[in-house]
């Protein structure tokens, strides 16, 4: 009887150590957002964003903000929206789109 007292005693002990593992694993780091996916380069993703733009300076900069926020860029340099809501999402204070 003791014997399956203290086996169920360490499988719990160990399912629990193998939870607290596992969420730890999906903790956010450095800033991001989302559930322990890797950091992107919003430099390199948002300069392949605005190469056409016609103001490519503010183009990059509005497309950082919101990298920084969402870590993700829509491919190609428009459109795309739908691979990436919450990059979609962002607004300025007069309802218009925030990301390029």
């Amino acid at each position: 009887m003791a014997i399956s007292k203290l086996l169920i005693a360490s499988l719990l002990l160990s399912l629990l150590v193998l939870h607290l593992v596992q969420a730890d694993q999906m903790v956010p780091t450095d800033g991001q957002k989302g559930h322990g996916s890797p950091k992107i380069d919003c430099g390199a993703a948002c300069k392949a964003r605005c190469r056409l733009s016609s103001r490519p300076h503010l183009c990059k900069r509005a497309c950082g903000t919101c990298c920084s926020r969402c870590n993700c860029v829509p491919p190609c340099t428009a459109g795309n929206y739908e691979v990436c809501p919450c990059y979609a999402s962002l607004t300025t204070h007069g309802g218009r789109r925030k990301c390029p």
